[in-house]
């Protein structure tokens, strides 16, 4: 149901808020039933008590709480609402800009047609609930809210929430090597581990796990897990007023000299200037784009530690 989705210009994705059509709630009767209707703009639908039956076509959803609906215009479509009690649901309606001239237009055909909200901490349930508390009290300027609130709502629900291993498309081996680096990193130092340890733990052979990482990340597995390391060290380089030697021994450097010399040598610059410079105007992040940032999502940074050591 989800299959290949193309590329999108973010600006694609900025929706307009049908405002005169929620974010709003309704209840319907048992054994109700909406259309058949032909859909004039992209509406999501999530429910909120009950249970219903959505019908496109050849395709039909069973939707309960839990469950998100994105509608898109152009299709037909009819819901049949539970015939042993009341339902309710809620729904926003929002409309996408076209492609400017001489661009693709968008193709929405490879987005998901329901994703299922993972309930507590799930970003995508969190804006929902947003989404109907400003439809309900509609404060000052509510309307340009409601949009940024939709357009992270549609990148996330089109690009997934990226918070299981099974949203990350890496081949089995490179998936259990990452396992163990996270295991061995779970103290919070990044200490680097040798290529012979990392292909046991992948279940391949050096070789092979030298040849997936490159083909896959771009980078041998040795080098790609020292990118990381590193890429640990910019919070800790702009937030905090650890030394060099500190930030060092958390990214699993053996002093400030050799990680002073592998930092420069990947961003460009010493970490003392990186520390001067502001975020927007830094070099990139040697993870921040590529294949290799799959990794930040199976091998995540280590919560912050107080000045003795222990975590906050």
């Amino acid at each position: 149901m989800t299959g290949r989705r193309p590329p999108l210009a973010p600006t694609l994705l900025t929706p307009t808020l049908l405002a005169r059509l929620g974010p709003a709630v309704a209840d319907y009767p048992p054994g109700s039933v909406f259309g058949p209707r032909d859909a004039g703009s992209y509406e999501f639908v999530w429910l909120l008590h009950g249970s219903a039956g959505w019908v496109c076509g050849d395709l039909t959803v069973p939707l309960t709480p839990g469950a998100l609906l994105l509608v898109r215009p152009g299709m037909r479509d009819t819901f049949h609402w539970n015939t042993r009690g009341p339902t309710r649901h809620a729904y926003a309606h929002f409309r996408l800009p076209a492609a400017p001239r001489g661009a693709a237009p968008l193709d929405d055909t490879g987005w998901p047609v329901v994703r299922d909200l993972a309930g507590r901490g799930d970003p995508m349930a969190a804006l929902c609930q947003y989404l109907l508390a400003l439809g309900a009290t509609r404060p000052p300027g509510w309307e340009r809210h409601a949009e940024e609130t939709l357009r992270l709502l549609l990148f996330t629900f089109v690009h997934g929430t990226g918070t299981t291993t099974g949203t990350v498309s890496l081949p089995e081996p490179l998936v259990a090597m990452a396992a163990a680096v996270r295991s061995h990193w779970s103290d919070g130092i990044a200490r680097p581990l040798p290529l012979k340890r990392l292909a046991r733990a992948a279940g391949v052979s050096e070789s092979t796990l030298s040849r997936i990482c490159r083909r896959h990340l771009g980078v041998s597995p040795v080098a790609g897990l020292e990118r990381l390391r590193l890429a640990r060290a910019e919070p800790l380089l702009w937030l905090s007023n650890l030394s060099l030697r500190a930030i060092a021994v958390r990214c699993g450097f053996p002093d400030a000299y050799h990680f002073s010399r592998r930092f420069r040598a990947v961003y460009g610059m010493s970490p003392s200037a990186f520390r001067r410079v502001p975020p927007e105007s830094a070099p990139p992040s040697p993870v921040g784009d590529g294949a290799l940032s799959a990794l930040l999502t199976l091998v995540p940074p280590s919560p912050p530690r107080s000045a003795d050591g222990r975590r906050r």
